[in-house]
């Protein structure tokens, strides 16, 4: 298997609701199939049924506002970008469940979570490039 993402899918309760939401964030997407799809860097970041999604997967769905077992993390270049983009996420409907503090690796971050329970991070971490169109170059670890 390649160690490689091709899409993130999140299971919402009201497909409207969460299009609308990210929508407020600047993201782009398109319908298909009562499906919303975003390219995100090289990966997509896709929207569905959250009821769909756990029949595809067969599982059964424990419904919104637990913790569904999935953390997903936009890393961006500055301090100063996480707090602009909790504050976004908030105005457009987010919680902030962890409000923005330097981290123990030196960086700083913050957790919102979506209509739907969904967990992001935003951090910025000095120790991660982040290429020119936004995709992520781990460092390599064993050289720290």
């Amino acid at each position: 298997m390649e160690q490689r993402i091709s899409l993130v899918t999140l299971g919402v309760t009201d497909l409207a609701r969460a299009r609308t939401f990210y929508e407020a964030l600047g993201w782009q997407g398109q319908t298909v199939q009562d499906t919303v799809f975003h390219q995100a860097g090289g990966l997509a970041f896709v929207l569905w049924s959250r009821a769909e999604l756990a029949a595809d997967c067969g599982l059964e769905d424990r419904g919104p506002g637990g913790f569904g077992g999935i953390a997903l993390a936009q890393n961006v270049r500055s301090p100063e970008e996480v707090d602009a983009l909790l504050a976004a996420a908030e105005r457009a409907g987010a919680t902030v469940t962890r409000p923005a503090a330097t981290t123990f690796y030196g960086g700083y971050a913050g957790v919102f979570t979506d209509p739907d329970g969904h967990a992001w991070e935003v951090a910025y971490n000095p120790g991660f490039t982040l290429a020119e169109d936004g995709s992520l170059v781990l460092p390599d670890f064993d050289q720290l």
